[in-house]
């Protein structure tokens, strides 16, 4: 118990003082005239008490070139369309850089609104730039959000306020329903009955995501001290929530794909059995194969990926995969409304429409989720749907596990004969007439 408790403990060393969000970089005068502005970061600002701090290496090579920040604030402007001369008078500020540190104020937000940070120089808007040679000159800018106080330290977003805290709440649950449950789940795999096959892919996948919500805390508390936080630490989460989600889906597609909920009626001598078929197997195996990929394209579609996640829908990777799970869940749909409406058995009805309920919780709270972000401000939409699909598919992995766990749903469900159960209504009754 120490060593676990030190294990959920470590993380929480991290979070030691705060800052503000860190790009590093440099200002390339070739880059700032090929795109008509060098793009540096995107932030959105909330409250009185926004700042901007942009730090130098060689302020004398700036004011030479007349360095700037130019920061927009309209999230309706289309940048990329705007010419080079417009895209400079339509700034909201401009920030002249010529010294080795500047500060610079951000106006109330009410409400919260994204801004966008270029640099720009004399050679930006030439047709013939004649600076393409000069050295690149590196920076350093940290954007502050104003914290509990009113003082300009905290570097979260307004679309990323609060997150911090969430997944420290979710490590705390995790952390409880270890230390409570592990020994019953230990026992219970140890019997090996059943429904081992899939008690066994549900802990990995539980595992997985518990790992996941450990590495992006991680990220989020060193994020908070020194606003570059642990890339590979989120990649590492994204990467863990990736697997768990490939073994949810193939446990879920096997189930409905040929084991237990089958329509063929076994032997009342044995349990039924995880079984293969070639159309079950490239059922499953295509449907983990396909998200997986579309994960991983929609990783690789974000210009910026960002620390808190990859729920937001922005890109057609992310509306394939939208597409994908609401496909399986009206497939799996179907066949369980088969299963129901010619099932006798009123518990094997119940344990059915469970099922099914996880099932459509997991396969849908993405979708639904954000549909309904629209509802929102922008600065809280991705917040709603990274809170949402965490906890929907936690509690469908929950469900999961009540009814894996059931010792009367085992009974029924896997057709064991009542002779070979102690303690049944008939071994009972058979014990009283001798």
């Amino acid at each position: 118990m120490s060593r676990l408790l030190a294990g959920f403990l470590a993380p929480l060393l991290f979070c030691l003082g705060t800052s503000g969000k860190t790009v590093a970089g440099t200002f390339r005068s070739e880059a700032a005239w090929r795109e008509n502005g060098q793009f540096i970061t995107a932030f959105v600002f909330r409250g009185d008490g926004g700042l901007l701090v942009c730090r130098l290496d060689d302020p004398a090579l700036a004011a030479q070139r007349q360095a700037r920040l130019l920061l927009f604030q309209d999230p309706g402007l289309d940048l990329h369309s705007l010419s080079c001369t417009d895209k400079l008078r339509k700034a909201q500020m401009t920030v002249s850089l010529s010294r080795a540190e500047h500060n610079q104020s951000i106006p109330r937000q009410a409400p919260p609104t994204s801004w966008t940070l270029l640099y720009a120089d004399r050679h930006t808007c030439q047709e013939d730039p004649d600076g393409s040679g000069d050295p690149d000159l590196t920076f350093t800018v940290l954007l502050l959000n104003p914290d509990s106080a009113g003082n300009p330290l905290d570097h979260f977003s307004a679309e990323e306020s609060g997150l911090h805290s969430f997944f420290s709440f979710l490590l705390l649950a995790y952390f409880l329903s270890c230390c409570i449950y592990t020994g019953p789940l230990q026992r219970a795999l140890r019997k090996r009955g059943p429904m081992h096959t899939a008690l066994k892919l549900l802990t990995a996948a539980l595992a997985l995501q518990g790992g996941s919500a450990l590495w992006k805390y991680i990220h989020l508390c060193r994020f908070s001290t020194d606003g570059s936080g642990f890339p590979l630490m989120g990649h590492l989460a994204d990467f863990w929530d990736m697997l768990s989600q490939g073994a949810v889906l193939f446990l879920l597609l096997s189930l409905c794909g040929g084991w237990t909920l089958t329509r063929v009626r076994k032997a009342q001598s044995r349990p039924l059995q995880w079984e293969w078929s070639p159309a079950s197997a490239a059922f499953s195996v295509g449907g983990v194969i396909a998200q997986g990929v579309l994960l991983l394209w929609e990783q690789l579609s974000e210009a910026e990926p960002e620390h808190h996640g990859s729920h937001a829908q922005q890109s057609w990777a992310s509306v394939l995969l939208v597409v994908l799970r609401v496909g399986l869940a009206v497939l799996l749909a179907s066949v369980l409304f088969w299963i129901i409406s010619t099932e006798r058995s009123a518990l094997k009805r119940d344990f059915y429409l469970s099922f099914s309920r996880a099932c459509f919780l997991w396969f849908l709270c993405q979708p639904v989720l954000v549909f309904l972000s629209g509802v929102f401000n922008r600065h809280q939409r991705q917040k709603v749907v990274t809170v949402g699909v965490v906890l929907c598919r936690s509690i469908s992995m929950v469900i999961l596990y009540q009814l894996f766990l059931s010792r009367s749903l085992y009974w029924e469900v896997s057709s064991l004969s009542s002779v070979s159960l102690p303690l049944t209504m008939s071994t009972a009754s058979s014990r009283g007439r001798q």
